[in-house]
C-alpha cells in the first residue's frame, strides 16, 4: 500500500472548503436572482396606487362627456399597464410613469373658478373690509332651510368689533360612524352676538357631495359665514345629525387673532378661489392652517384626520373643559335636543347653552 505523501493530505483537507466555496458560489447568482425579481414585483405593486389614483382624475376631473372620459382612463390603464409589464423591467418601469406624470402634470394645472353656476346656498361669497378692529362682513347667510338641501337664503351685511370677541367654541355634527364630523368654529362676542363659520364645499347646481370625489378637483373651497341657527339647524331639523358644543379654552386674543385669519382667507377667497380636498383642504385641515400662524406649532395627530375623535385630542390637551371625566363632558356637550326645541328664536344661541359645561378658564399668559 503506498502512503499519502503530505501534499495529498493537505490537498485532502482543503477539498471539502473548495467544494463549499463553489456551491456558494453556484448558489449566489440565484439568490441575487431571486432578491432581484422581489424588488421588481414590489417596485410594480408600488405603482398601483398611482395608476389607480391618475385614472381616477381622468374620470372624475376630464371632459364632461363620460364615454370619452372612461375611454381616456382605460387606455391610460392599459398603455402603463402594458410598459410595466414588459422587459427590461427596470427601464420600462420608467417608460410606464411617463403617462403618469403627463396625468399629473395636467391635474395640477385644473384652476378654481368663482363664475359656476352654484347652488343657492353658495351662490355669494362672502367678503369682507377692514377699519381697524372693524369689520364688515357681506353676504353674511340667514338660511331658511326647506329640507336637507334647499332653503331659501338671504343675505346680509353686519359690522363686528374684533376687540369685543369674548371666546370661540366648537361644533362637532355626526352624521354616520363616530370617526368622522363636520367642524365648525363660532366665536362669542361680549354684546351676545354669535358668528359660526363651517368650511364646505361649493357646490354647483346639480351637484351633490361625494367623499370619493372629494379626493379629486371637484369642488372649490367655500366658507359659510352665518348665524348659528342656520348652519346648526340645517343638521339637526333636516338632516338627523348629532351636534355637539364645546366652549374652548383660548383666551380672546387668541380667538380674536384666528378670527381675524379666517376673514383675511375669506376674503381672499372672494377673489381667489382655491380647491377642497377631502385629504388636506377639508372642514378640520383648514381650521389647524388659521390655529398654526397663531399657537405656534401644533403636533400631527391621527385624529385630526379621523376628525370625530377630535374633542378627545382636545381634551387630552385640556383645550376644553376637563374637570368633568370625558363620556360625562361629551353626553352634556350634546346640544341636538336643545336646538330642535329652539326652533326659530332670535335667541338660538343662547338657548342651545343653557345647560352646556363651562368654558374652561384661559391658560396663563405665554402658554
Amino acid at each position: 500500500m503506498l502512503r499519502a505523501t503530505r501534499g495529498d493530505r493537505a490537498e485532502a483537507r482543503a477539498r471539502p472548503e473548495t467544494d463549499l466555496a463553489r456551491r456558494r458560489m453556484r448558489n449566489e447568482p440565484a439568490r441575487s436572482g431571486c432578491w432581484s425579481a422581489l424588488a421588481r414585483v414590489l417596485l410594480r405593486l408600488a405603482t398601483l396606487p398611482l395608476l389607480a389614483f391618475c385614472a381616477a382624475a381622468l374620470w372624475f376631473d376630464g371632459t364632461a362627456s363620460r364615454g370619452l372620459a372612461g375611454a381616456l382612463a382605460a387606455g391610460f390603464v392599459l398603455v402603463s399597464l402594458a410598459l410595466l409589464l414588459r422587459r427590461p423591467a427596470r427601464r420600462n418601469l420608467l417608460l410606464a410613469l411617463v403617462p403618469s406624470a403627463a396625468v399629473l402634470a395636467w391635474w395640477f394645472s385644473l384652476q378654481p373658478r368663482n363664475d359656476r353656476v352654484w347652488q343657492p346656498d353658495v351662490e355669494r361669497p362672502p367678503n369682507c373690509s377692514f377699519d381697524g378692529e372693524r369689520v364688515t362682513i357681506s353676504n353674511v347667510r340667514h338660511a331658511a332651510w326647506r329640507s336637507d338641501t334647499e332653503c331659501d337664503p338671504h343675505w346680509e351685511t353686519h359690522e363686528y368689533d374684533l376687540s369685543q370677541v369674548g371666546g370661540m367654541d366648537l361644533f362637532l355634527s355626526y352624521w354616520g360612524p363616530r370617526a368622522i364630523a363636520h367642524t365648525i368654529l363660532s366665536w362669542e362676542f361680549t354684546d351676545g352676538r354669535h358668528l359660526a363659520i363651517s368650511i364646505e364645499t361649493r357646490k354647483e347646481v346639480g351637484e351633490s357631495y361625494s367623499a370619493v370625489r372629494g379626493f379629486f378637483r371637484q369642488y372649490e373651497l367655500y366658507y359659510v359665514v352665518a348665524d348659528e341657527r342656520d348652519v346648526i339647524r340645517v343638521r339637526t331639523d333636516f338632516r338627523g345629525e348629532d351636534v355637539y358644543l364645546y366652549r374652548l379654552r383660548a383666551p380672546p386674543d387668541r380667538a380674536r387673532a384666528i378670527l381675524r385669519q379666517y376673514l383675511l382667507r375669506i376674503d381672499r377667497l372672494s377673489r381667489e378661489p382655491e380647491w377642497y380636498n377631502a385629504v388636506d383642504k377639508n372642514c378640520t385641515t383648514v381650521i389647524f392652517e388659521h390655529v398654526r400662524p397663531i399657537v405656534g406649532h401644533v403636533p400631527f395627530d391621527l385624529r385630526m384626520l379621523a376628525n370625530g375623535h377630535i374633542d378627545e385630542m382636545l381634551y387630552e390637551q385640556g383645550a376644553i373643559n376637563a374637570s368633568l371625566p370625558f363620556e360625562t363632558l361629551r353626553e352634556a356637550s350634546r346640544v341636538s335636543a336643545a336646538a330642535r326645541a329652539a326652533g326659530d328664536t332670535p335667541d338660538f344661541s343662547r338657548a342651545i347653552r343653557q345647560n352646556l359645561p363651562a368654558r374652561p378658564p384661559p391658560p396663563p399668559p405665554g402658554k
